[in-house]
């Protein structure tokens, strides 16, 4: 598919894979402006894309996640992923920045969007929806009790409630920023000097709270219970980068 993979080029021995995942676009992109993949065409699968590209399953999930953001791609359940039919002239997009700065910036958009859309999602959450956030619950429950990068299971927490919220725009917003300006515990982790085990237990606490005061639909305590996580959040990120 391509003359040779996406170097795992790395810094201080974490892969940058947001730098792998900007890359990534940037080729499937060419592609699609060339006419190498159409309107309509069939995105080859995950495993595929791994193996072309030699990046990871993370890193090719980060990439769709961008690209379904900015209008480029859809996403059919049980399907598989297509080139869009229409592409957006304007689409939202985050400013690929790394660093504290640029994570801050993402809790500062994040904590008037999600604030609300877990309010919505206690108002409008469905039993299947219920059934989304718990199940994405779990898997970052277990993914913190392994010790295993917790980018994806956050993030999927993060989209269950915007999705429950039944207003799409918010979805649209998360997916553009992506996991790892999405995820809290994977920032702090690659800071192993100043995580403990304490903030792994707020991390998970604080999710729990927001899944309890849906599961009531209680808006005001989801609300809340939002806004309280993403602050805290801000502030173990500024407490990392000191």
């Amino acid at each position: 598919m391509v003359p040779a993979p996406l170097r795992e080029a790395s810094r201080e021995g974490y892969p940058r894979r947001r730098d792998l995942a900007v890359s990534l676009v940037e080729e499937l992109e060419r592609r699609i402006r060339e006419d190498l993949l159409k309107a309509g065409d069939k995105l080859p699968t995950e495993a595929m894309l791994m193996a072309h590209f030699g990046v990871s399953r993370t890193v090719v999930r980060d990439a769709l996640a961008r690209m379904k953001a900015a209008g480029l791609v859809q996403s059919h359940q049980g399907v598989g992923t297509f080139v869009a039919s229409t592409l957006r002239s304007k689409p939202f997009c985050v400013d690929d920045a790394e660093g504290p700065g640029h994570a801050l910036a993402a809790l500062e958009l994040r904590l008037g969007v999600e604030s609300e859309a877990a309010v919505l999602a206690a108002q409008r959450r469905t039993a299947e929806d219920l059934a989304a956030i718990c199940h994405a619950y779990e898997a970052l429950r277990t993914a913190l009790a392994e010790e295993a990068d917790t980018a994806h299971a956050d993030l999927r927490f993060h989209l269950a409630i915007a999705h429950a919220a039944h207003s799409p725009h918010f979805a649209s917003v998360l997916e553009a920023l992506g996991p790892s300006a999405v995820s809290s515990s994977i920032f702090e982790r690659a800071h192993a000097s100043h995580v403990n085990g304490v903030w792994e237990l707020e991390v998970l606490e604080e999710h729990g709270n927001i899944l309890a005061a849906i599961r009531l639909k209680d808006p005001e305590a989801a609300g809340a219970a939002m806004r309280l996580h993403l602050a805290k959040s801000r502030g173990r990120r500024r407490a990392a980068s000191t």
